[in-house]
């Protein structure tokens, strides 16, 4: 077993591996095939399901805490909600969109050259709407409690600046996406194919992380789009005070795991100043 394995690794290291080519920036095709609108559906539908599923486990938890101290589901059970809808969710939308469902996400993958710029907005825009529509279930099946308990929004925690919450925000978005490219890297899956790689695992294990340390800053965003549905819903001053973090800090946060995943763990900066030594 040992020496099959070893043999795999020698055939693919002697293998000249190539990375597909970058999406193109500007696709008008793109626009007349319908796995593309299928894809937008996919991730609407999905977002759709994240914000109803996790924003009423935050709410159910708030409305039984209340009137028992160790009632609900607690901070763990939260981060599990999270963590698991998005493993089941990436699972199920992986092989028709990629299994995105976060604008954060998105735009990583974009920096990357993964997406093109229009597929990228149309997602992000179905992301947001999916949210919003998620999150208006809730309150339509809890109206009784859903603004009692804060309508799910993210907002900065009493005793915290601004300046900690965004940059928790940050590192929590740049924890996911260099997960979802490292779960993801098909030169990885091609080195490492005698180990199989369910990817949505350890993505979903990372939103879960990301929300054990971060529920008592923000009560974690890494998602622009769950706090952008949360905060049209709920539709509080204090929510809106404080919504431009839960969109700069994970566009921020992407960014630096793109770049960090694409341009020093993979050097695509050093692959493409060798290819252009040795055109030259």
């Amino acid at each position: 077993m040992t020496k099959d394995v070893e043999t795999s690794g020698q055939e693919f290291s002697n293998k000249d591996y190539h990375d597909p080519p970058p999406a193109p920036l500007i696709d008008p095709d793109e626009l007349t095939q319908w796995s593309l609108y299928r894809a937008i559906i996919a991730e609407f539908i999905a977002t759709l399901l994240f914000l109803y599923i996790t924003v009423l486990t935050v709410i159910g938890y708030k409305s039984q805490s209340d009137t028992d101290p160790c009632g609900g589901v607690g901070i763990l059970g939260i981060a599990w909600a999270f963590g698991g809808m998005i493993f089941i969710l990436v699972y199920c939308t992986a092989g028709i969109s990629g299994g995105h469902i976060n604008p954060a996400v998105t735009f990583g993958l974009f920096l990357a050259r993964k997406v093109s710029l229009v597929r990228a907005l149309m997602y992000m825009i179905a992301q947001c709407l999916g949210a919003v529509c998620g999150v208006g279930l809730v309150k339509a099946f809890q109206s009784s409690l859903y603004n009692r308990y804060g309508g799910g929004a993210n907002e900065l925690a009493g005793g915290y600046n601004k300046g900690v919450g965004l940059g928790a925000e940050i590192i929590g978005t740049f924890v996911l996406v260099y997960t979802v490219f490292s779960a993801t890297d098909p030169k990885r899956n091609a080195r490492d194919s005698h180990v199989p790689v369910l990817a949505p695992l350890p993505i979903g294990f990372a939103v879960f992380m990301v929300h054990l340390a971060t529920i008592p800053i923000t009560g974690t965003g890494i998602n622009p789009a769950r706090s952008f549905g949360a905060a049209v819903i709920y539709n509080n001053d204090k929510a809106w005070d404080d919504h431009w973090m839960f969109w700069v800090g994970p566009f921020i946060g992407a960014a630096i795991a793109a770049f960090y995943h694409q341009y020093i763990l993979r050097a695509a900066a050093i692959k493409a100043l060798g290819s252009f030594r040795s055109n030259a």
